[in-house]
């Protein structure tokens, strides 16, 4: 049996906390963060991590593009929380030239574009965020969009070389909001109008009645391609090579006890 398929059986029909729990208890400490989109699952997280005191780092991309509303939930948190979201950002050089070339809108030209933009900005800041750590945690759920409709509590990213856990992926979009508000946990306004997803703010608007709850973001693009490439493996029209899975030496999902 690998690694995975041992992990899998481990956390079967665990709950939310008791997977935070799980990860815990199973990975090297200072080994396991939370990915923060800064979206109402990832605030759920946050408070799980906080009140359960566990060993969980929390980080999330600064783009440089947010929202206003985005830099004072980071705010909100520590204060309230009392957890520091660290912050990682793109370099430097990549955007200037990025935006030298095909300007500071290039990601309404073209699907091609617009994952460019992502990888400088997102992408390539993840990689940075994720070395030296075995597992990295998201608020992915699989009712979000058609592109999660599979996902699983664990599995193995192979283009980051790292095990990804979603403790959230069964949950309904009621039940976020459900724990949200019955325990008080600062969120983004922008929800209160309309924002069930939020990412950039030249790339996310408000969303329909009726649309499904990541159609506010590139809506401009086909439901198909509506992901970044942080969770699709070797996902990167970076006009550099994309980081090799597995480069930081982690132990594969295959490897046997």
């Amino acid at each position: 049996m690998n690694n995975l398929e041992r992990y899998r059986e481990q956390i079967d029909r665990l709950d939310a906390v008791s997977l935070l729990r799980w990860s815990a208890e199973t990975f090297t400490p200072g080994s396991i963060v939370l990915a923060s989109s800064l979206g109402a699952e990832d605030q759920v997280l946050t408070h799980m991590i906080a009140s359960e005191h566990l060993p969980i780092g929390v980080f999330t991309l600064d783009t440089g593009r947010l929202f206003q509303e985005s830099y004072d939930l980071i705010h909100a948190t520590r204060e309230r929380l009392g957890i520091g979201i660290d912050l990682f950002f793109p370099q430097a050089e990549a955007v200037e030239s990025m935006v030298r070339e095909r300007g500071p809108n290039l990601f309404y030209d073209s699907v091609a574009d617009r994952k460019r933009c992502c990888h400088v900005r997102k992408v390539e800041p993840l990689f940075r965020a994720l070395a030296g750590k075995e597992i990295w945690i998201t608020g992915q759920r699989r009712e979000q969009s058609p592109t999660r409709a599979a996902l699983s509590p664990l599995e193995w990213d192979e283009t980051q070389g790292i095990y990804k856990l979603n403790p959230l992926c069964e949950w309904s979009h009621d039940q976020v909001w459900e724990y949200v508000r019955g325990n008080d946990v600062p969120y983004n306004l922008l929800h209160d109008r309309g924002f069930p997803s939020i990412g950039c703010a030249p790339c996310t608007r408000a969303v329909r009645e009726g649309e499904d709850e990541r159609s506010g973001r590139w809506w401009w693009e086909s439901p198909d391609h509506k992901e970044c490439g942080l969770h699709i493996a070797g996902d990167t029209t970076s006009s550099s090579p994309a980081p090799m899975a597995g480069m930081f030496g982690k132990l594969g999902p295959d490897s046997q006890d």
